[in-house]
């Protein structure tokens, strides 16, 4: 499908190019969006694609502006971003029947694995609170339009900020290992943001949904079992991962750039001591940090929306800068439409590895799935990629409609796609800034 009129330079994906806050016309996102197609291959692990945009598509029909709040208890529990400043969220108040219900989602935005990375990222709202928007809208998973989201928008509804660079899993010890002013705080920052939720009525839950996009995604499913241990036994308790499953797979050239970034994550913000315990007892600590080492010993039920072309693991674990000298894939990884055969039977390959990831989470009784062939990365915030009459399916459902299905167990909602060209609903992103197909 071809969507003219750059409707995503309007919307979330808006994001990717705003972050410097300059006041450009169309043209000058044309440019810069060509220009973060490189900063994207450079910087490679700094950006992922959900982030603090308050922007929404026109006519989403998400209006609502929803104020930015700081954790009132982030000084006390020690639990500050990365440059120090307090961690915050947006909280809408559910009514009606979901005013008991609680949808939770992580913000996400990748990850830092230096002291110079995470220098750089404490001076943007991926670090600091300082630079978030004091007011965002919720559309998607977060919506409260019930055409856009008829099974989850009256209920109450958390966008939690992302700044410390690790998915909610550092901690303070790491910080003496580095002569720098960082703080490595995300386990704390997980742990204060839920006393304080918890404080504002999620303790009182019927039914609650933890979700996340990318790095949320991941944190997602790192924390699923700590956050159904923290609610009432009697509630029913799910997880949702956005685009949050990372292949640890080696990229064209042969080598471990993913496993070598997650190394240096988890040991620069010292992020074992929040990994599973059976996990690093086992193995090298940073292999626990992919989803398919842990995944299948998760208790909670767990939704997995996935695209198998994942634009962000192809660009940054598939097809790395420096496993391209030659920009032998540039064209490709702008638009894969303007894919080789060759290169389409990579992608293939690729998919291949994620389906077999999959395979044994797969057979699980409480997992859900929508594992779509899109070249997209994080689906749930979007309302169009959520729920519409244009969104992608599968077996003739949304999203939305298959996370329905698996959260109030109207059905089994397992959905995997065929291989790439074969989905016609799909929104397939174009960095080359002409349209969105």
């Amino acid at each position: 499908m071809a969507i003219a009129n750059r409707w995503w330079l309007r919307g979330p994906w808006r994001s990717y190019i705003t972050n410097l806050r300059q006041p450009w016309g169309k043209r000058e996102y044309t440019v810069a969006l060509a220009g973060f197609a490189i900063v994207l291959l450079a910087f490679s692990f700094i950006i992922s694609s959900d982030s603090s945009s308050s922007d929404h598509f026109s006519g989403s029909g998400d209006t609502d502006l929803v104020p930015l709040t700081h954790l009132s208890n982030a000084v006390q529990r020690g639990a500050y971003c990365l440059d120090g400043s307090v961690p915050a969220y947006h909280f809408q108040k559910g009514f009606g029947s979901g005013s008991r219900r609680w949808v939770l989602h992580i913000e996400g935005g990748g990850w830092c694995n230096t002291v110079a990375s995470c220098s750089f990222r404490k001076t943007t709202a991926l670090g600091s609170s300082k630079y978030m928007d004091y007011q965002v809208q919720f559309s998607g998973i977060l919506s409260r339009d019930q055409s856009r989201n008829p099974d989850f928008y009256n209920w109450n509804k958390v966008k939690i900020r992302y700044c410390d660079g690790a998915s909610f899993t550092g901690h303070p010890e790491s910080e003496q290992k580095n002569d720098t002013k960082l703080f490595f705080r995300g386990q704390l920052i997980w742990e204060a943001m839920m006393d304080e939720l918890l404080s504002i009525g999620l303790s009182n839950a019927k039914e609650a949904l933890l979700s996340g996009c990318s790095a949320g995604g991941l944190a997602t499913l790192i924390h699923c079992d700590d956050f159904r241990a923290i609610l009432p036994k009697h509630a029913k308790v799910k997880c949702l991962s956005d685009a949050g499953f990372f292949l640890n797979e080696k990229d064209v050239a042969g080598n471990a750039t993913i496993q070598s970034f997650y190394h240096d994550v988890v040991h620069l913000q010292g992020v074992a001591g929040s990994l599973k315990k059976y996990c690093v007892s086992k193995t090298e600590p940073s292999k626990c940090f992919f989803p398919h080492n842990f995944v299948k010993r998760i208790k909670t039920p767990i939704f997995l929306v996935n695209p198998t072309y994942d634009f962000w693991q192809i660009k940054n674990i598939l097809v790395p800068g420096p496993a391209d000298p030659f920009g032998y894939w540039h064209k490709c990884l702008l638009n894969i439409h303007n894919c080789s055969p060759d290169q389409i039977q990579v992608l293939h390959g690729f998919r291949n590895s994620f389906l077999k990831a999959l395979s044994e989470f797969q057979q699980m009784k409480d997992v859900g799935m929508f594992i779509n062939s899109c070249y997209i990365h994080c689906q749930t915030w979007i309302s169009e990629t959520w729920h519409g009459p244009n969104s992608p399916k599968i077996d003739n459902k949304t999203i939305a409609e298959s996370v329905g299905d698996w959260f109030f167990e109207r059905q089994v909602s397992k959905h995997i796609d065929c291989p790439y060209p074969c989905n016609p609903t799909c929104y397939n992103m174009d960095f080359t800034g002409r349209r969105f197909h």
